[in-house]
């Protein structure tokens, strides 16, 4: 079992991940990751984060069904699936030290990007760009619950408006979400400790969504969005120091 100063941690950075989720539409994962990583290890955080990310997903979607661009989300749902089994072998069989370096690398490198100018045009809905872009989300979803990353520049790039983006998001984060949380027990990452987690953190989770859900309606969501990537930008940096040296 987690010890209960770590589980306060774990349940204060779940809900933290879980609010960015809810207000912006992504970003629990890499929020959560680098944080819980550097608590409870590479190989507890990861399915814990899936469960909690297929949850809220789960809960966001059917709030905002109508908005998303289903459409969009099926060859992006298609290669990240794909996907998915390599990052589950670098899980299973790559070094923690090694893992947490590349997820800092990612972390720092998406944050410093999402906080560049966007393209003044959107480009195509080519679908061998989408599959591209989903593959790699499909590697780094289950490698690291970071499988939204490529699909927000994705988004970015195609000029999705505000709503659009956080329902569309969501159609792509719950099946994708279900196929890394399937690939995590039949990997064999599901413990009891991490069920156990799950359902001590879900009250925090609920309320966290509807805190988030309220937030996104009334907040400045862009300011709020230069925050948190700032603040990913010190994590990612400071996840890759502290396995460099």
């Amino acid at each position: 079992m987690i010890p209960w100063p770590d589980l306060l941690i774990v349940i204060s950075i779940l809900f933290l991940s879980t609010l960015t989720r809810s207000t912006l539409g992504f970003g629990d994962a890499l929020v959560a990751m680098p944080l819980l990583a550097m608590t409870v290890g590479m190989r507890i955080a990861t399915p814990l984060v899936a469960l909690i990310a297929t949850t809220t997903a789960a809960m966001i979607f059917v709030r905002n069904w109508r908005s998303a661009d289903l459409r969009a989300c099926l060859p992006l749902v298609a290669a990240s699936l794909a996907g998915i089994p390599v990052g589950l072998y670098g899980l299973k069989h790559w070094p923690e030290g090694y893992l947490k370096i590349a997820l800092g690398v990612v972390v720092l490198g998406f944050a410093v990007y999402n906080l560049g100018k966007p393209l003044k045009h959107p480009i195509s809905g080519r679908w061998q760009l989408a599959l591209l872009f989903g593959f790699a989300g499909g590697i780094l979803g289950g490698a690291y619950n970071t499988n939204g990353i490529p699909v927000v520049i994705y988004g970015r790039l195609r000029h999705w408006s505000p709503q659009q983006f956080r329902a569309t998001m969501q159609g792509y984060l719950l099946p994708v979400g279900l196929g890394i949380a399937t690939g995590h027990a039949l990997s064999g990452f599901w413990t009891r400790q991490i069920l156990h987690t799950y359902l001590i953190c879900l009250p925090v989770v609920f309320l966290a969504i509807f805190l988030g859900g309220r937030a996104n309606r009334r907040f400045d969501v862009q300011r709020f969005g230069w925050v948190v990537n700032s603040l990913l930008i010190v994590m990612g940096a400071l996840l890759i120091l502290r396995n460099l040296f």
